[in-house]
């Protein structure tokens, strides 16, 4: 009965009716599969930017006001921080910046974007060896010099490492002219912002450009956390500012910085940020430091003392992705210049480029030959990341690629011809290559060449 009951009850509906309901019916379902497209090309979208990422990822927008999630000042990382605990990765990442918001790459004759097609790469080439018009600048001259780089003062006899020039193959690196890049910098701010390689580059810099200042009209702020060279009569500065993972960290005091535990904050550049803001010309690097597993991260929202623990390349990503959201959203290309500096290559293995030895860059005189020449101290997967992420930032930032190019300068690093903080026993001193720091680089050398890059593209 109760089945003929609504059989009937069905049959009596009007004709409106059931074309309202199969209209409603239509539309669900239609919604339903359109918001079923939606999340599917959004979950593609995403993977193919981040192929490793789990489906589980939150993503976390950068540099936030402390006050936003916590409601109080967060608490400052220095090296006394700690990890009260270390739980498992919560699979929390860095919001990306979104290429669509980005404004489209406007045309620029100044290599703003690096070579465009019809222009010679500068970046490819090889080392000739120039004593005539190398190097640019003498190390005894420069006041200023470290002795962390100062190979010849601490006994290096043979100086072919300071006579090589870089040669493009098809067009010519811009001459290097003192007096012009002063006139570039007039009433301007250029910073290098990063670890212990920029602040070479910066040294570099500081030693080509100071023997033209008077020694009365120039002046160098004391070692510090930002530390500045003013030339008086140009209103200009050159500074660096000690920030070798980008983001807040433990490691951010630029003279005790060693720690066994290194500590991030993944989610914010805005420490850092408050010192660079204002400079006009911000050259960038970050790499060797996240060469060292694991990293502890502490997410802004978390509780103090509360850590994650993740290795370094993920560590890395996080940080890059941070600053790229503030470059992304404070930078206008056309009021302020930012380049980012390529990892630079470490020699730590004479087996890479001479098989069959045991040793490093200890000893080696001579650059390698082979253009094809790549060892394990720069890693692909990172420049891929990197690549990436820069891509994103579009005609924001420019890229200095000395990756290839110091590849080939085993010759380059000042090895045992340097000043060493630690005290060496009879052991090491024995085994020079021991000891030997194939990471740095002398100066006059491969870092004044990375300079002149930049004055290339300035």
């Amino acid at each position: 009965m109760s089945q003929r009951w609504s059989s009937r009850k069905k049959s009596r509906l009007p004709l409106a009716g059931l074309l309202f309901m199969l209209v409603v019916t239509v539309m669900i379902l239609f919604n339903e599969r359109t918001i079923h497209q939606i999340h599917f090309h959004a979950a593609t979208s995403h993977s193919q930017i981040l192929p490793q990422a789990s489906s589980t990822f939150n993503f976390v927008k950068p540099n936030l006001p402390a006050n936003i999630n916590l409601g109080a000042p967060l608490e400052v990382l220095d090296r006394f921080s700690r990890c009260n605990s270390t739980k498992k990765y919560s699979e929390k990442n860095i919001r990306l910046v979104d290429p669509y918001e980005e404004e489209e790459e406007e045309e620029d004759s100044s290599g703003h974007h690096g070579p465009k097609e019809d222009q010679c790469d500068v970046f490819s080439g090889k080392w000739v060896f120039d004593n005539s018009s190398y190097p640019l600048h003498k190390e005894s001259d420069c006041p200023y010099m470290s002795d962390q780089l100062a190979c010849q003062k601490h006994g290096r006899k043979d100086l072919d490492y300071q006579h090589w020039r870089w040669q493009p193959h098809s067009c010519n690196l811009n001459r290097w002219n003192v007096t012009d890049m002063w006139e570039k910098l007039r009433g301007k701010r250029l910073m290098f912002v990063g670890d212990s390689l920029n602040r070479g580059q910066w040294i570099s810099m500081v030693c080509l450009l100071q023997s033209v200042i008077p020694r009365d009209k120039q002046s160098m702020s004391p070692n510090a956390h930002l530390t500045i060279f003013r030339a008086e009569d140009y209103n200009a500065t050159v500074e660096f500012l000690w920030a070798p993972l980008l983001v807040e960290s433990n490691s951010d005091d630029p003279v005790n910085h060693r720690l066994d535990e290194r500590i991030i904050r993944p989610d914010s550049v805005l420490k850092h940020a408050s010192k660079w803001q204002h400079a006009d010309i911000l050259i960038f690097n970050t790499y060797l430091w996240w060469r060292q597993d694991p990293v502890k991260i502490r997410w802004s929202s978390e509780e103090k003392g509360s850590c994650e623990e993740v290795k370094g390349a993920e560590g890395m990503e996080m940080a890059m992705n941070a600053w790229a959201d503030w470059i992304a959203n404070n930078v206008d290309p056309k009021k302020k210049r930012v380049f980012f500096v390529t990892m630079s290559p470490t020699h730590q293995w004479s087996r890479e480029w001479n098989p069959g030895s045991e040793g490093n860059c200890y000893g080696e005189k001579k650059p390698i030959e082979e253009e094809s020449y790549w060892g394990s101290g720069s890693d692909i997967q990172t420049m891929r990341m990197v690549k990436r992420v820069l891509e994103r930032l579009g005609p924001k930032v420019s890229v200095i690629n000395i990756t290839q190019l110091s590849e080939y300068r085993k010759d380059g690093h000042p090895s045992v011809y340097r000043k060493f903080w630690e005290p060496l026993t009879k052991d090491r001193l024995n085994k020079p290559a021991s000891y030997s720091d194939c990471t740095h680089w002398c100066v006059p050398g491969v870092p004044d060449v990375w300079n002149q890059l930049l004055y290339h593209f300035l």
